[in-house]
Parts: structure tokens; C-alpha cells; sequence
């Protein structure tokens, strides 16, 4: 594809994709050349370099969560919702989550996700800082339990990349996580009952969510300044 047909949109869409199929080792501007038919140089035509692309594109899928009708719902629905929706953006590109620790994201996507979510806890009678808190304490609530996820998928595919099985390479590791654990009395009756059930040791990663946003969100329905519906 030649520089003058290419565009951003192209560009910053091809990019998701990308880094959604190889992670952020397989992003760079010949792989993206190559996907867009083009040549590697052509893409700096319509963007800076691989830091600038790659929070083009983090800004990109934020896009992908649901604002709430707040005229509709009680706070904590939206809240619910809108957390629920960014845990499942950031499980669908780990890639993002392992970026927060290297790159500040900003742009309008963003932005247009943050600015209701403080919507959401003014709703619920927060004011200024109060609302940036209660904001904040969620986002980091869901990027805590999608980092997990996002390890999980980087780590397989390193070993597929260095010739592994990662099935076994992951059975191995939780046998000796498991054998670790015996040894505590608390993380060997789990053991046993999880051997007796459907559900495996630290299994139900999305039960597990659910529970602790709920908590989270009776926490802060609990330190409300004032009574909300």
C-alpha cells in the first residue's frame, strides 16, 4: 500500500491487531509494513515512532467500553458496568496492561472513558478529589486483577516462541505450586476441596472479581458524604 493511500486510521487499527496476534515483542514497523501491504517507512508518514504508535492505539481501545446512561442507572450499576467493561478491554489486549508499566497513556479515548467514570462517582456524592479517588481506587481494583491474565498470555507465548509446550510448561508450575502449598494447612484444605470440585486450585479468576469489585464498591457506598439511591 503506497504512503499517500495509507492513513492514520489504517495505521493505529493495524496496529491493534498486531499487538493483539504477537504482543508488544511483535510490534514493530516492519511487521506493521508488512500487514499493510506497505512499506515499513511509509507508516512514519503518518506517525512518529514505535512509543507514539503504540499509545495511539492503547487510546484506541478504550473506545471499546460502554458509558452508562446515568440518567438510566443508579451509580453503582454504572460503575458495576463500566468496571466490567474494562476488565474484559484489558483481558482482550493484555498488551496494554504490561504498557502501563513503561508508557502514560492519554488521548481522547481515554479521556472520554475517565471523564464519565467521574461522572459516575459524583453521581454517588462524591466532590473533586473525593471523586478522583473513588475513581482511581476501582481502575486500579480492575488492572490489578487483569494483570494476571495479561502475564499469562505473554509468558505463553515466550515459551511457544523458544520452542516450549506451554500446557506443560504450566502444569509443571502449578504441580510445584500446589506441592508448595500443601505445607500450610489454610492452602491445603483449599487443595483438597478444589480436588473434590469442578474448580481447580486458584481457579475462578472471574468469581473472584466479581466478589472483590463488590466489595469494593459497598466500601465505598459506606463513605458516601451523603445518601445516594
Amino acid at each position: 500500500m503506497p504512503r499517500d493511500t495509507l492513513t492514520r486510521e489504517q495505521i493505529i487499527r493495524t496496529a491493534v491487531e498486531l499487538l493483539d496476534a504477537e504482543g508488544l515483542e511483535g510490534l514493530n514497523m516492519r511487521a506493521l509494513g508488512k500487514r499493510l501491504n506497505s512499506a515499513a517507512t511509509a507508516v512514519y508518514w503518518h506517525v512518529k515512532n514505535k512509543d507514539d504508535l503504540l499509545v495511539l492505539a492503547g487510546d484506541r481501545v478504550w473506545g471499546e467500553i460502554r458509558l452508562p446512561d446515568l440518567d438510566a442507572v443508579d451509580w453503582r450499576t454504572a460503575a458495576t458496568a463500566m468496571a466490567g467493561d474494562l476488565y474484559a478491554m484489558f483481558t482482550r489486549h493484555p498488551w496494554l496492561v504490561q504498557a502501563f508499566a513503561s508508557h502514560l497513556f492519554h488521548g481522547t479515548g481515554k479521556a472520554r472513558h475517565d471523564d464519565h467514570s467521574l461522572a459516575v462517582y459524583e453521581k454517588a456524592g462524591f466532590v473533586g478529589p473525593q471523586a478522583d479517588r473513588a475513581a482511581a481506587a476501582v481502575f486500579t481494583y480492575v488492572l490489578g486483577n487483569a494483570a494476571p491474565a495479561a502475564a499469562t498470555v505473554s509468558l505463553t507465548r515466550r515459551i511457544a516462541r523458544e520452542g516450549g509446550d506451554p500446557v506443560e510448561v504450566f502444569g509443571a508450575v502449578m504441580k510445584e505450586a500446589v506441592e508448595a502449598a500443601a505445607g500450610f494447612p489454610r492452602l491445603r484444605a483449599r487443595i483438597d476441596s478444589a480436588a473434590d470440585s469442578s474448580v481447580g486450585y486458584a481457579e475462578a479468576p472471574q468469581e473472584s472479581f466479581e466478589f472483590g469489585l463488590g466489595a469494593l464498591l459497598s466500601g465505598l457506598a459506606a463513605g458516601q458524604p451523603r445518601q445516594v439511591s
